[in-house]
């Protein structure tokens, strides 16, 4: 008996598939603007969902390179996009951390294995009204960035040396006058000689190249390529108001990686004592982390993700409104069929469904198409540019589910209302 029903259901159901194709084939140009909307709506939630995931993978796996196992003390709490303007004053009034405080952790701690006080200077960063030129032999280059290092730098921020040696504890003792270049700028203003040993000026100031970084790829963390090193005091020597204006970010690694939330104890009590902090206070200081930089990264990638949900929403409404207005077209004009169908028996409940799988089978052909759209993006997007732009699953799942899911909702009262005609009057119907 069951295999019977099976039968009656699938038999019914492709009948009206096959109804709801001739129907939208006959009507191919109105049929292609009705599911406009949809098409728009899923292709835009496909390939957004895409490009973010791909962001958000590519971000992710540069933070775990950056060091997963980096704790870093820091004036500020980490922050994507413009600092100063959203910080308010309780963060501006900040006292900045010093090397003494660095020294401190060093000291004191139990669990960290390289402690680095850095200084930085971004030239381009906001601000800024000059840049430094690197200058060797009439060749010149630009920093991005300039660091005031200590020999713990490397170890603390996972990085390495490419040729020659790094900043030395003797360096910082002495205030050397020497440098580390990142290789971007040693390609550029050594192209054709060995930079180990050369003699560079910047800012009127000369240093000897003592190494170079290893080549860094692309990467949405910080890269070395175009960093200039100092030693911490020769830094200091150099561009003093760094140290009264930034003061230093403090680098941290623990002796073990399963040490990390105990360093992160540990420095936290350790600053909070040094800089007189009460207990039923918070921080006066900020702690970077990988895992508190990815969370903040990824509330900053979901607020846009809802935000292009939102926008999608609004083009699958318009799509689901000219599904119901194009049914409602086919109802008045198939009124005499309608007729005629339930003159020959077929019930409420057979036109019902009729009506319904067409506006599904409507809607599910613009959700496909979107679906096809919102996959060529991405892949566009991963073979013209870096960005590895990923697809999962889940996403075309639900894009097809959705659109199907309008051609429920917005094919009901259609559906229904062809449902209800009278026979009879369906018949005259001219």
């Amino acid at each position: 008996m069951s295999k019977i029903l099976l039968a009656a259901f699938r038999r019914g159901f492709l009948e009206n598939l096959f109804f709801a194709k001739n129907a939208i084939f006959a009507h191919k140009l109105r049929a292609a603007l009705t599911v406009l909307g949809i098409v728009i709506g899923v292709a835009t939630v496909i390939s957004m969902v895409s490009l973010i995931q791909g962001f958000n993978n590519s971000v992710v796996s540069s933070f775990e390179a950056f060091g997963a196992t980096l704790v870093q003390f820091q004036r500020f709490d980490p922050q994507f996009g413009p600092g100063d303007g959203r910080r308010d004053e309780e963060m501006r009034q900040r006292k900045v951390l010093t090397w003494e405080d660095a020294v401190a952790l060093k000291e004191q701690s139990r669990y960290m294995r390289s402690v680095s006080p850095e200084r930085y200077w971004f030239p381009f960063g906001p601000g800024q009204q000059r840049a430094p030129v690197i200058k060797y032999a009439g060749r010149e280059a630009n920093a991005d960035t300039l660091v005031g290092a200590v020999p713990d730098y490397l170890d603390a921020n996972f990085k390495q040396i490419g040729e020659g040696r790094f900043i030395s504890d003797t360096d910082v003792r002495r205030s050397a006058q020497v440098c580390v270049i990142g290789f971007s700028i040693a390609d550029t203003i050594f192209p054709f000689v060995d930079p180990i040993g050369k003699w560079i000026e910047l800012d009127g100031r000369r240093y000897e190249v003592v190494g170079v970084m290893e080549r860094q790829d692309n990467t949405f963390m910080e890269s070395t390529n175009s960093h200039f090193y100092l030693p911490f005091s020769t830094f200091d020597q150099a561009f003093p108001w760094v140290r009264v204006n930034f003061g230093v970010n403090i680098a941290t690694v623990p002796k073990r990686p399963d040490l990390v939330d105990e360093i992160l104890e540990e420095g936290t009590n350790i600053l909070r004592r040094r800089r007189g902090v009460p207990f039923n206070k918070p921080n006066d200081f900020g702690v970077m982390t990988p895992d508190k930089l990815i969370g903040n990264f990824q509330a900053v990638t979901g607020g846009i993700s809802l935000t292009m949900i939102l926008i999608a929403s609004i083009s699958l409404l318009v799509g689901g409104v000219g599904v119901m207005n194009i049914m409602l077209v086919s109802v008045t004009e198939r009124t005499r069929e309608i007729g005629l169908r339930k003159a020959l028996g077929a019930v409420h409940q057979d036109i019902l469904t009729q009506f319904l799988i067409e506006a599904m089978t409507l809607s599910a052909i613009g959700g496909v198409i979107g679906v096809g759209l919102g996959l060529s993006v991405a892949l566009v997007v991963r073979k013209l540019s870096p960005l590895a732009a990923a697809t999962p699953l889940w996403a075309i799942l639900v894009g097809l589910f959705v659109s199907i899911s309008v051609g429920l909702v917005f094919g009901i009262f259609p559906a229904a209302r062809a449902a209800r005609l009278d026979p009879i009057d369906a018949l005259r119907y001219e």
